[in-house]
């Protein structure tokens, strides 16, 4: 059973969408300030660094200006957004070599002793750098599960892939991971 996913959703999200396509910077930009913040973080989380992940997030932010007027009225934007960012992603990784970073250091929670934030630290860095070595179509699934929680119909729809693929995927990577963290399965 699949577990309920929060609903990012602007209340009004279609009257901007529709603005949007009609001309409105405002609508757009209100758009944009929704979305950013997300879609910067799982661009982060998959390119290892975060000025690339600010460009690309730029970069999708531009295109899908560029493409509002062909986005269908009654589709997801968020999946729509999302996948426009993964093409990007896709083109920066062809155009460079990745270079590999922990996830941000700002992570970790703050409200514990001494012993307990070492110890969480030394966990997200081994989560981080098992992450970094999943495979790209793993990690992108797997990031928009944990980190976004997003449906899985909405994972296909970002990747291009059907609901049951991005189900697969995110249980390899999930896999992999409790492997790479010592929680192997027996």
């Amino acid at each position: 059973m699949e577990a309920t996913v929060r609903t990012v959703q602007l209340p009004n999200e279609h009257v901007l969408i529709h603005q949007a396509q009609h001309g409105d910077r405002a609508a757009f930009a209100q758009l944009v300030e929704h979305y950013w913040d997300r879609l910067y973080r799982w661009l982060c989380h998959l390119s290892h660094d975060r000025h690339a992940a600010e460009d690309i997030a730029q970069e999708a932010f531009m295109k899908a200006l560029t493409a509002i007027a062909s986005f269908r009225t009654g589709s997801n934007f968020q999946a729509w957004l999302f996948r426009i960012a993964h093409n990007a992603f896709a083109n920066h990784v062809r155009a460079r070599k990745r270079v590999r970073q922990a996830f941000p250091e700002n992570l970790a929670s703050t409200d514990q002793g001494p012993a307990e934030l070492a110890m969480n630290k030394e966990t997200m860095l081994l989560l981080a750098r098992a992450v970094g070595r999943l495979p790209t179509e793993f990690r992108a699934a797997f990031l928009l599960r944990a980190e976004e929680e997003m449906s899985f119909q909405t994972i296909a729809e970002v990747l291009e892939i059907t609901e049951e693929t991005a189900r697969w995927r995110v249980f390899k990577a999930r896999q992999k991971l409790m492997t790479a963290c010592g929680f192997a399965q027996d």
